[in-house]
């Protein structure tokens, strides 16, 4: 009992000079420095008179860069379709594209979001790729753009935002803070609305031809003569609209990395637009 006794007196003293001896450690001991906030995504200077900057492509320097982006196209109205079984998703191409480890920025409309979320925050939640705004409805910001439907004036700012809050509905948690005009039609008016929105336009200036074409062959021969340092490409990521997508992708992608191309996000290349890297 008296020995008991004894290592029990004796564990609690030992305890307590621990406990001392840690507080005396830590007391005059910086506190551990907070994590660095990660800086926000790089975006453009607003161009002449505050409008809405407009992103064409990246620097024609000796780094052989080039951003593959895909436009995940919805319009407000074709939900019959999509229930009556058209594919406006392309999982096959995004599965490509994860299997040949290429990152890609998808620019991708509210109501495509509302009508695949699992998708949408599978994309968003893989570093590979990097979700961008193409507007809620898909319809166009200016007049004869494809015969898209058009979008008020009044309205195109929040047609912009709603596709924001689509994807925070949709549970994607970083949405850049890019827009793709739908068709690419813009117009200095446009351009103004967008001002307080705060996004830079990105636009391409390689055009895949993707859309409703037949020939994959075709499309990556374009791609592929299209193709500078600094590239924006523009491809789909709508199965029903361009089917021939990720044929084309498996052509495009290893003859590219032959040529010594790098694939990047959008986002790298507008930051090394802005001499950030």
């Amino acid at each position: 009992m008296i020995t008991l006794v004894r290592r029990t007196a004796l564990a609690c003293a030992l305890g307590a000079l621990g406990a001392a001896l840690a507080a005396c450690g830590t007391a005059g001991a910086p506190a551990p420095a907070p994590s660095p906030s990660p800086s926000p995504p790089p975006t453009l200077a607003p161009g002449p008179a505050g409008l809405t900057p407009v992103f064409a492509h990246g620097p024609r320097s000796d780094d052989r860069t080039v951003a593959l982006t895909f436009d995940a196209d919805m319009t407000a109205d074709q939900g019959p379709r999509a229930a009556a079984g058209e594919r406006f998703d392309n999982p096959e191409l995004i599965a490509a594209l994860r299997e040949l480890g290429v990152p890609a920025t998808v620019f991708m409309t509210g109501r495509w979001a509302e009508e695949y979320p699992d998708q949408a925050r599978s994309i968003d939640r893989d570093r590979l790729f990097e979700v961008a705004n193409h507007s809620y409805s898909h319809y166009a910001f200016t007049g004869d753009c494809y015969g898209l439907p058009t979008v008020a004036r009044d309205r195109m700012r929040a047609d912009v935002e709603r596709a924001y809050a689509a994807f925070r509905e949709a549970g994607v948690a970083e949405p850049m803070p890019y827009f793709r005009f739908p068709g690419g039609c813009h117009d200095r008016a446009a351009l103004k609305e967008l001002r307080a929105a705060g996004v830079t336009a990105v636009q391409w200036d390689v055009v895949s031809g993707d859309a409703f074409a037949s020939d994959a062959d075709a499309v990556a021969r374009q791609v592929l003569d299209g193709v500078r340092p600094g590239s924006v490409v523009v491809l789909h990521c709508t199965r029903s609209a361009a089917p021939v997508t990720e044929r084309a992708i498996r052509q495009i992608v290893p003859e590219l990395r032959r040529q010594g191309y790098r694939f990047v996000r959008v986002s790298e290349l507008v930051g090394t637009a802005n001499g950030r890297r």
